[in-house]
């Protein structure tokens, strides 16, 4: 912990603090004969309580005013956890309902359905490590890795504004990945939670740039895919070999890709809200391993603490000066 004041110049007051050894307010009284006073124990304990009592205010006030504040520093944090990036699909489509259509009559986008399942399932890992980015066209940095709470909340509330018709997933997981790189070694999981209803094909060479990338992170893949009605699924072969492509069937090859970067993979096909919520329970499930990382804590201004404690200590003195005895 490092303490520092925005004024320094304003400390030279402190020499101020002295001035109470030489008068501590006590009334005098003249004895003809002082040697015939027994020694009084209390009144000079008393005399030296208020002196101090008297430089504390001082020093309190001075220190207040300085700006006296805690700097930016790193605390080191214990519990179960997982650090995770949570990457959202904010193509248009998600906008639509599982039905494929626009919502109504009570029913929940999908982005909407993600937004409230995912705010229950950070409300319910105090200890996790959280990022947000998403994507459409081009990657958005939502939010860095974090241990803030209500920051990542209000970072997953504002992934269900409309999105943009186009999905370009490689660049998406190419952000996703970033957030790892130059971070603190943490233990627990790392972890990419990719929410999407849709995919794109990825060309050979941005293939070739995430499997090097995920071959740099032990990381761990989920990939919730919301499958909206009479869209394809990421399991089932088609019928048609024709079909059975990287053009027509994205989301497919997309997961085959993902199956063969021999990292820990999982795929959940949701088609309801209940369905998603599934796949969030037992993501929560899976990943609750023992935490170790180092929390940030930013500058803390003390100077209010300052005033507080001049104030108090003030009161005290005022109270002890009534009490003195008048003769």
């Amino acid at each position: 912990m490092t303490l520092a004041v925005v004024h320094p110049w304003v400390l030279s007051a402190l020499l101020l603090t002295l001035l109470p050894l030489f008068n501590n307010g006590v009334t005098i009284r003249r004895y003809a004969n002082a040697a015939l006073l027994p020694e009084d124990w209390p009144s000079t304990l008393y005399s030296l309580l208020l002196k101090a009592l008297a430089m504390s205010v001082m020093a309190a006030l001075i220190l207040g005013i300085a700006g006296l504040y805690r700097g930016e520093h790193w605390i080191e944090r214990v519990g179960h956890g997982a650090n995770i990036v949570m990457l959202f699909d904010r193509s248009s489509s998600m906008d639509q309902t599982f039905a494929g259509r626009a919502p109504g009559g009570g029913e929940e986008a999908k982005a909407s359905a993600a937004k409230r399942l995912l705010l229950d399932f950070i409300a319910r890992r105090p200890h996790d490590r959280v990022g947000v980015a998403s994507y459409s066209t081009s990657p958005l940095l939502v939010m860095p890795l974090t241990e803030n709470k209500d920051a990542v909340a209000a970072a997953i509330s504002a992934t269900d504004k409309p999105g943009l018709a186009y999905t370009n997933i490689a660049k998406g997981l190419g952000m996703a990945l970033s957030f790892y790189r130059e971070q603190p070694e943490t233990t627990g999981s790392k972890i990419i939670l990719l929410v999407s209803d849709g995919a794109a094909a990825i060309d050979a060479d941005n293939e070739r740039k995430l499997r090097q990338w995920f071959a740099e992170q032990p990381l761990r893949l989920y990939w919730i895919f919301l499958r909206g009605k009479n869209s394809p699924g990421i399991f089932e072969q088609p019928e048609d070999p024709r079909d059975d492509n990287a053009q027509s069937r994205p989301e497919r090859y997309l997961h085959l890709f993902f199956k063969s970067l021999g990292i820990p993979y999982q795929a959940y096909q949701a088609e309801s809200p209940d369905a998603m919520r599934d796949a969030v329970a037992e993501i929560d499930r899976l990943e609750n391993l023992p935490l170790h990382y180092r929390e940030k804590i930013p500058r803390e201004d003390l100077s209010g603490t300052c005033y507080g404690a001049a104030a108090l200590l003030l009161a005290l003195l005022l109270g002890l000066k009534l009490c003195e005895a008048r003769a």
